[in-house]
C-alpha cells in the first residue's frame, strides 16, 4: 500500500461529512426509499432491471433488524404498485445474523415470502467469510421452501469452486463477482489475474450446473470472457444477466445492453450511507486514493 493511500485511511474519519456525500451521491441512490425508487424508474427508462439493497451491516439490536424487514416489506409493494422491473438485495448480519441465526432466517422468510406473493425475487448478499456458512444455509433452506431466492459468490475466494457443487440441483439463482471484503491468504486468492481466472472458471462451472447467473462485473476483460462463454453455451438472454453498479462505467452497461444482453444496475439506498461509504472506502484504500486525488483535482 502506498504511503498517500494510508494517509488516506488515517483521514477518513475526519473527512467533512458534506465531500463523503458529495462522492457517496454518484454510486447510492438517496438516504430514502422514494430516491431509490425515482432512481430505479429512470434506470427502467434507460433499460436496465433494478435491485435494490437497503445499507446497513452488523446490526445487533433485534428492533433495528425487525424494522429493517419493515422496510423491506413496504419496498416490495411499491415496487409492485409501481410496476418497476426491480428486485431485492438483502445483507444478513443487517437482519440479525449476528445476533441469532434462526432470528435471522425467519426474517429473511417474511421477506422472502411478501417477495413471492409478487412473483418477485430476493438476492441474499455475501458478506466476509465467517458468515459464508450461515449464509448458504439459510439460502438452501429458504430456496427449497420458497424458490425465489439466490445467493452470491466471490471469484477471490478460495472455497467458491466447491460451494458451487453444493447449490441446490434445481432453480439455483447466483451472483458472481470478484469479491469486496479484505480477507486473509488463507481463506482469499490475492493475484489480481488470479481472480480473474477463478471468476472465470467459477462461471464456466455455474454455467455446467445449469444455473442461472448474475455476471457482476466492471472488469472489460470478464464482461469479454463472459460473452464468450455465454456464445460457446448457445444460452438464450433469460438465462443470466449482467450486473453492475450504481454510477460505475455507465458506458459499458450501455454497450451491452446494445448487444441485446440484460442488465440490472444494484442501487444501494437508506440513512447508513455515510457509514457504508467511509467503511467501503476503509476496506479499498486505493479506491479512497482515487477518491481524494479526485476531490483535489488532481490525475
Amino acid at each position: 500500500m502506498s504511503l498517500f493511500s494510508r494517509l488516506v485511511l488515517l483521514t477518513l474519519p475526519l473527512a467533512p461529512k458534506v465531500l463523503v456525500r458529495q462522492v457517496a451521491k454518484k454510486y447510492v441512490a438517496g438516504a430514502d426509499r422514494d430516491a431509490a425508487l425515482a432512481v430505479s424508474k429512470r434506470l427502467n427508462g434507460e433499460g436496465s432491471m433494478v435491485t435494490l439493497d437497503l445499507l446497513g451491516e452488523e446490526v445487533t439490536q433485534r428492533d433495528k433488524a425487525l424494522a429493517a424487514v419493515s422496510e423491506y416489506v413496504a419496498l416490495l409493494e411499491e415496487i409492485e404498485a409501481l410496476g418497476l422491473d426491480a428486485n431485492v438485495s438483502i445483507k444478513l448480519t443487517l437482519l440479525g445474523l449476528t445476533i441469532d441465526q434462526g432470528f435471522c432466517r425467519d426474517n429473511v422468510e417474511q421477506i422472502a415470502e411478501v417477495a413471492k406473493r409478487f412473483g418477485n425475487f430476493v438476492r441474499i448478499d455475501m458478506e466476509d467469510r465467517t458468515t459464508t456458512d450461515a449464509t448458504i444455509a439459510i439460502y438452501r433452506e429458504l430456496q427449497e421452501r420458497h424458490g425465489n431466492l439466490g445467493v452470491v459468490f466471490q471469484a477471490y475466494m478460495r472455497r467458491t469452486l466447491a460451494d458451487i457443487e453444493n447449490l441446490p440441483s434445481e432453480g439455483a439463482n447466483a451472483r458472481l463477482c470478484k469479491g469486496i471484503y479484505v480477507e486473509p491468504r488463507h481463506d482469499a486468492w490475492k493475484g489480481y489475474e488470479t481472480v480473474r481466472h477463478n471468476f472465470v472458471a467459477a462461471l464456466e462451472k455455474l454455467f455446467d450446473h445449469g444455473v442461472y447467473v448474475g455476471i457482476a462485473t466492471h472488469d472489460e476483460y470478464l464482461a469479454c470472457a463472459a460473452t464468450a462463454l455465454i456464445d460457446r453455451y448457445g444460452l438464450d438472454r433469460s438465462q443470466y444477466e449482467f450486473q453492475m453498479l450504481l454510477g460505475v462505467d455507465k458506458e459499458l452497461r450501455q454497450v451491452l445492453l446494445a448487444q441485446g444482453h440484460r442488465l440490472r444496475v444494484y442501487v444501494p439506498y437508506g440513512p447508513d450511507w455515510y457509514q457504508y461509504s467511509i467503511r467501503r472506502l476503509r476496506e479499498n484504500p486505493e479506491i479512497a486514493r482515487h477518491v481524494v486525488r479526485a476531490a483535489l483535482g488532481l490525475r
